[in-house]
């Protein structure tokens, strides 16, 4: 492969920052790799030679898996580091890590981490490639490609389209990569949640407000529905879960008041009963395991990207061929 091209550059931060051609570049480059996971061999050497560490500094089960899966699908040597095993316990920043891992001559970083900013403030000291696996409150750019290529799957071109986003989007990175990326690419997006819970200035961010989860469902085409993220919170942002489910929370009855058939994503791990009845989860609106299917094919793109494959030879790179 050749040196990082120029339509996504050296690391993938965030989608603010991004245009709407490098996000369906992403987006299109994904297409092809869909199908490889539904090999029996499920395995291209593409990235064979590459190094790729995963710098998990935050629990996850999803986007970790998937991105390990990623790398191995295209032959990467990955290493996968956590908070807990590595040298951090002892006082080591997170600079230190990376460049002594620099030293053991790496490609690639996937770094989530706790710190708004950290994937950032990584990416400008080393000169390897970062993915930004989730980072704070800030961005989670993966996450928001995979949703935007979920719904693309089921309602075509985003342009036009309206997508809510409800729950707790005061602390969540996935809201505003979602935000970012369906505004880039023409939506109209909405929020819906408890005073407590939306950002202070939302209508900055380009979004509508509901402050009724009636009133979003009857407008919108799209719900993008977000957890509790009690484990930031130390406050009482809300009375209880069961009255947040009462008043909040996305059911099938809610659902059939509904104008049109819509789609349902939840970017995981989902609190059935709170946010989500388990009877729209696993219901016929609900494409929340379509989303995790994507993911790798998503993470792969992002992987093959920047490490500089060609979009046109996507294709190519699928069927074994080095691109």
């Amino acid at each position: 492969m050749s040196e990082p091209a120029p339509w996504l550059g050296k690391d993938l931060i965030g989608l603010e920052d991004l245009t709407a051609e490098q996000i369906l570049t992403i987006l299109d480059t994904a297409e092809p790799f869909k199908e490889i996971s539904e090999r029996r061999i499920k395995k291209v050497p593409v990235l064979r030679g590459k190094t790729i560490v995963n710098l998990f500094f935050e629990a996850s089960t999803r986007t970790r898996i998937s991105f390990e899966f990623a790398e191995k699908r295209l032959s990467a040597d990955t290493v996968n580091i956590s908070s807990t095993g590595s040298s951090v316990t002892k006082g080591e920043t997170l600079v230190d890590t990376a460049r002594n891992l620099e030293a053991m001559r790496i490609d690639m970083v996937v770094i989530r981490h706790a710190a708004s900013g950290a994937a950032r403030f990584l990416a400008e000291r080393i000169p390897s490639s970062v993915v930004n696996a989730g980072d704070g409150w800030h961005e989670h750019p993966t996450q928001g490609l995979l949703d935007l290529l979920t719904i693309r799957d089921h309602r075509g071109p985003l342009k036009g389209l309206k997508v809510c986003i409800v729950g707790d989007i005061l602390h969540s990175r996935v809201a505003r990569s979602n935000i970012y990326g369906l505004r880039t690419l023409g939506a109209e997006v909405a929020i819906c949640g408890p005073r407590t819970l939306l950002p202070p200035a939302p209508h900055e961010m380009g979004c509508i407000v509901f402050r009724h989860i009636e009133e979003a469902i009857e407008w919108a085409d799209v719900l993008n529905v977000l957890r509790l993220q009690l484990e930031r919170m130390q406050n009482g942002f809300v009375p209880s879960l069961r009255e947040y489910n009462r008043i909040w929370g996305v059911s099938s009855r809610r659902l059939e008041a509904a104008p049109r058939d819509i789609l349902v994503l939840h970017p995981g791990p989902m609190n059935r009963g709170v946010e989500i009845d388990s009877d729209v989860a696993d219901g016929p609106h609900s494409v929340i395991l379509n989303q995790v299917t994507n993911g790798v094919a998503v993470r792969m793109a992002v992987l093959y990207l920047l490490a500089g494959g060609r979009p046109e030879t996507a294709e190519a790179a699928k069927q074994g061929a080095e691109a």
